[in-house]
């Protein structure tokens, strides 16, 4: 199942490695959907708040994992282009170690942590048991999703972004099934729903692992590949601990956006907790460019390849900028009713269209710097993929987002601005970082020239 893509045309490897990927998030990403969806026909607008407060947390932490995981997709990677089997190794079972061990950590961690987490996302009061019961049971799957994360970084590193895409369509079958039986037979409300992720997770990583186990991978482990390393460790938390950093702020950004919003009545919860699942779809193209780019360059630096590298960087931005403008014109014009398939409550309605027709524009620029921050990790330099997210989130996203939602209480549109802002910022510092890093590499070159 390993893949090489250090030949060929630049542009097609970007098409054929994505697509699979892109429908293994779009499915994960209809995780959360689905649960607000189905719970949307059968329960009232405090259940829908729950789910949509619960899942969100939930998202937050899968999104950092995730980013964590892009560490050994880069070790692996680099080891793959550089023809290297003993060191792919090792980068697989080193990750293993670290990242189930840690997992089981978090779990018991977070389990402790509900109520505080409950209360400061200011959950309406309506809402708080109802997310209370689906956090707990949700937490206690940590240890699949952080399994399944890490199964996938492992075949993206050696290339292959199909074969994860086959463990998450059986999940999110089995997830839309345990939906119907435990929200819709059972009336179990957010519980089920709850329930019904956490099952459909098990199951996906048991079919992960039984493929593993019985199909021909081209993974081959010994006992000494799990034994930590320190040169492999050091490597895997110098890339995925910058990323794992950058996602979670950018989460936190985004919690603090609903943290001032709930503050402002349940109706305005509901509406900006549907939004962001719709645009969570929205973003799978611009979001799954950093694991293209990363996967693909990282790949092309071990073989010695750095201008294939950055041809995979700007072909890549010219797809996100081509998909973004497209997105923004359709959502504007159709923005009452994407939101409607959601809540048949007119006021959720129209504050939901208000704050998806501004924010459904930094599909455009979140796509740019997503590309960059790629690029960025498979050059080992992805504290600067942090750096431009800390930045454009301490200065702009959590400042701004709490001015745009206190003083404008009968319209969304400015708080759906701060995050176009946001990523403008990150924009710019993320070319005056590029220009640094290859005007360094000229000057080397040159050195080596004379010499």
């Amino acid at each position: 199942m390993e893949r090489n893509w250090t030949t060929g045309s630049i542009f097609k490897n970007i098409i054929l490695f994505t697509i699979p990927y892109l429908f293994s998030v779009l499915l994960q990403t209809l995780y959360g959907i689905a649960d607000l969806f189905i719970i949307g026909q059968f329960n009232s607008t405090d259940s829908i708040t729950a789910v949509s407060i619960g899942s969100q947390i939930m998202h937050m932490l899968t999104v950092s994992i995730a980013g964590l995981a892009v560490g050994p997709t880069i070790a692996i990677g680099k080891a793959i282009g550089a023809h290297e089997r003993e060191r792919t190794g090792v980068a697989i079972g080193n990750s293993v170690s670290l990242f189930m061990s840690g997992s089981l950590l978090l779990m018991i961690l977070l389990l402790f942590l509900v109520s505080p987490i409950i209360r400061v996302m200011s959950t309406p009061v309506e809402a708080v048991s109802g997310a209370t019961s689906y956090l707990k049971i949700c937490f206690i799957g940590i240890p699949f999703i952080t399994a399944y994360n890490l199964i996938s970084a492992v075949f993206r590193g050696l290339g292959d972004s199909k074969t994860p895409m086959y463990f998450i369509i059986v999940a999110f079958i089995c997830n839309i099934g345990f939906d119907y039986l435990f929200i819709g037979a059972f009336h179990m409300g957010p519980v089920g729903a709850a329930l019904g992720t956490t099952l459909a997770q098990i199951i996906s990583v048991l079919s992960a692992l039984w493929v593993i186990l019985k199909k021909e991978t081209g993974i081959c482990l010994g006992r000494h590949d799990f034994i930590l390393k320190k040169n492999v460790v050091k490597m895997i938390f110098k890339i995925g601990i910058p990323v794992f950093l950058q996602n979670s702020f950018i989460q936190i950004s985004f919690l603090a956006i609903t943290i001032f919003v709930n503050m402002r009545g349940l109706y305005d919860a509901a509406a900006v907790g549907i939004v962001e699942k719709i645009i969570g779809i929205m973003f799978l193209v611009p979001s799954s460019m950093l694991a293209t780019v990363s996967t693909l360059a990282a790949q092309n630096i071990g073989a010695g390849k750095q201008d294939r590298a950055k041809k995979t960087l700007w072909d890549s931005i010219l797809v996100c900028v081509i998909f973004g403008v497209l997105t923004s014109i359709v959502t504007v014009i159709y923005a009452p009713h994407i939101v409607g398939l959601f809540e048949e409550n007119e006021t959720v309605i129209l504050l939901g269209s208000q704050y998806i027709r501004t924010y459904v524009w930094d599909c455009i620029f979140a796509g740019t710097h997503f590309c960059f921050s790629g690029y960025f990790c498979a050059m080992e330099r992805s504290e600067l993929s942090f750096l431009h997210n800390f930045f454009s989130i301490i200065l702009i996203r959590i400042p701004f987002s709490f001015l745009a939602a206190r003083p404008f209480f009968k319209t969304l549109y400015p708080l759906g601005m701060v995050t176009v802002t946001g990523s403008i910022f990150s924009i710019l510092f993320c070319v005056v970082a590029y220009s640094m890093i290859q005007r360094k590499r000229r000057k080397n070159k040159e050195k080596k020239t004379c010499l």
